[in-house]
């Protein structure tokens, strides 16, 4: 008996309060990086984030940013993380990849605009992001 899955396309959408919350926690950071957990909901691939968490004991630097997962608490409403890249592209690293959360990894590069925030899977995709109201 073969098996066939149907691959979901992923979406994400970012509330324009979290948008504003991610870009100025990025600028408030500048020169290190940051690093949030996101809060939302997740339904057939689309994923809605409406808020943010400061995760404990995260540690930043100029190319770096981390925490340790262990110490938050469960919570099913985590739907992944953000983290800035002060210098370079919004594409993900291999360390990135290798520290996915979640099901979303949301990258802002400087110099922190609308225009500067990309989604990705855990195998490195681009996803699809639009800002509501």
């Amino acid at each position: 008996m073969i098996f066939k899955t149907k691959k979901i396309e992923r979406t994400v959408t970012l509330t324009k309060q979290a948008c504003e919350g991610i870009l100025s926690y990025c600028k408030m950071n500048h020169p290190n990086e940051m690093v949030l957990i996101l809060k939302g909901k997740s339904k057939k691939g689309a994923v809605f984030i409406d808020s943010l968490v400061i995760p404990p004991f995260s540690e930043t630097g100029p190319i770096f940013a981390g925490f340790p997962s262990s110490f938050l608490p469960l919570d099913l409403s985590y739907v992944g993380m953000a983290h800035s890249h002060p210098v370079g592209s919004g594409d993900p690293s291999l360390e990135d990849l290798n520290n996915f959360f979640g099901l979303v990894s949301i990258i802002v590069k400087s110099p922190y605009n609308e225009d500067d925030v990309f989604a990705w899977d855990s195998s490195g995709n681009s996803i699809a992001i639009s800002i509501s109201e």
